[in-house]
């Protein structure tokens, strides 16, 4: 708390014996009631206590529930196989041989299995993207999800007071958000965002704009859509770092509710503790891809820098750091603060310590943005196989889903019957400027395994799968 915030709590106190001498203005009238100390000491108590409750009650942590959420699931029809892209990308006449090489290896390297999905526009050759064809997308996406999780949750569409949806490629008038409104004639007064053009890690920017909104209007409901629309962009040039793009999006969305409403407290599954939002610019990093030309088949070697900070443009260090307060034991602090110092006044070659956040969560949702990406952070942040296990299955089954992905981890973890009542859940979303973004959850309530609805009900059974090395 911030004593600057709450100046006028600390001057209420004075204000208060002020009014009680211009009450009493006389002499006369101060010395009678000094006379009656039980009504001074009545009047004296009273003070302190509006005092401290309006310290109490403007600094204690305002609730944000998470009562639900859903994933999607695509259509068998909308099922992609590796082998199937790979003869679509073969019949556009616009790749060269060397870009159709390199989408091979990219997605011999990918993580994905064979049962990730792309939109219909994507299965009709020759490929003509249409805004008709993405309208088309976002209708099943975004319908579908909320159709789904107002079922779940027995919540009327007018009683949802804030609408959120984030979708970063397409951006139609009416917006998404406002279709939805329409579809669902919620009411006038609803407040309606669309969020566009931020990226993977839009997701969690979604959750703290919805987060903010709940914070100023209490008793409500608030409806976050999160997607990515990609029937216009199968990217068809010969650019490499554009064609990356082609081998791990795919099809996917989720939607969430949240609450501040007492009456949800029971039923939420979970409770939002922490958010952290950074933002680097990538003039200070980014993802780099290393191309080796070896003999005449320009064999691609990706490779991320070993330095995580590198990676993220910055943008994660300071997630961390400023994440790192909330969330870790005191011991793993004071480590970090020591190797702060050894660094900056004894031997700047020193390797930072990197606290160990084990200690602090017991599971971790990071974006499923390639395998090279999910390999990357685990090693930098010392994490075990299991505790990248839902990113990487994620993107094994549903490919890189964008701002989503965390969502469909999440589910993943509840599939499996791992969420506890207490257990704390780390959410972290990478994407373009770049940015860093962070949501700590705290699981209210033992969620079933593969209860159901969840996206993951017909094949968690099959999961963990190992996924095969390739050699360069």
């Amino acid at each position: 708390m911030y004593p600057v915030t709450y100046v006028f709590l600390f001057l209420l106190l004075p204000l208060a014996v002020a009014s009680l001498v211009q009450v009493f203005h006389s002499a006369d009238e101060l010395q009678s009631l000094s006379d009656d100390m039980d009504a001074f000491y009545i009047m004296l108590c009273c003070s302190y206590f509006v005092f401290f409750a309006n310290v109490y009650f403007m600094s204690r942590r305002r609730p944000v529930y998470l009562v639900d959420f859903t994933c999607f699931k695509p259509p068998q029809s909308c099922r992609y196989p590796l082998a199937k892209f790979m003869d679509y990308i073969k019949g556009i006449d616009a790749f060269e041989p060397a870009s159709i090489e390199f989408q091979r290896k990219i997605l011999q390297r990918s993580g994905l299995g064979e049962s990730s999905c792309l939109p219909p526009a994507h299965h009709v050759a020759p490929y003509e993207p249409t805004m008709t064809a993405s309208r088309d997308e976002a209708d099943l996406v975004i319908f579908s999800l909320v159709d789904a999780l107002l079922a779940r949750t027995k919540v009327k569409p007018r009683d949802i007071d804030i609408v959120v949806v984030n979708c970063s490629l397409f951006s139609p008038t009416p917006s998404l958000s406002a279709m939805i409104v329409n579809r669902y004639k919620m009411r006038t007064d609803v407040r309606s965002f669309n969020l566009g053009g931020m990226g993977c890690s839009a997701g969690i920017i979604s959750i703290d704009l919805a987060k903010d909104q709940l914070l100023v209007h209490g008793n409500s409901y608030a409806l976050v859509v999160t997607t990515e629309i990609i029937s216009e962009h199968l990217y068809t040039g010969n650019k490499r770092s554009m064609l990356m793009a082609n081998c791990l999006f795919r099809m996917g969305g989720a939607a969430v509710l949240l609450s501040n409403k007492t009456a949800e407290r029971r039923r939420a599954k979970y409770e939002l503790l922490h958010l952290v939002r950074t933002h680097r610019g990538a003039d200070e990093g980014s993802f780099r891809c290393v191309f080796q030309e070896e003999d005449a088949t320009r064999k691609v070697g990706i490779s991320l820098s070993k330095d995580l900070m590198a990676i993220a443009g910055g943008a994660l260090r300071v997630n961390l750091t400023a994440l790192g307060p909330l969330v870790l034991p005191a011991s793993e602090q004071l480590l970090y603060f020591l190797s702060v110092a050894r660094r900056k006044w004894g031997n700047p070659k020193w390797p930072p310590y990197v606290p160990d956040f084990t200690k602090a969560f017991e599971h971790f949702c990071i974006h499923a943005g390639g395998r090279a990406v999910i390999e990357e952070l685990a090693k930098n942040l010392r994490l075990e196989k299991e505790q990248v296990e839902p990113s990487r299955m994620t993107l094994h089954r549903f490919g890189n889903t964008s701002s989503s992905s965390p969502w469909y981890e999440l589910a993943y973890l509840e599939a499996k019957g791992r969420m506890e009542k207490g257990d704390r859940v780390w959410q972290i979303g990478l994407g373009s400027g770049f940015k860093c973004n962070s949501a700590v959850w705290q699981c209210r309530r033992a969620v079933k395994a593969a209860e159901k609805g969840s996206v993951w009900a017909d094949c968690i059974d099959k999961y963990p799968v190992e996924i095969a090395e390739v050699a360069e």
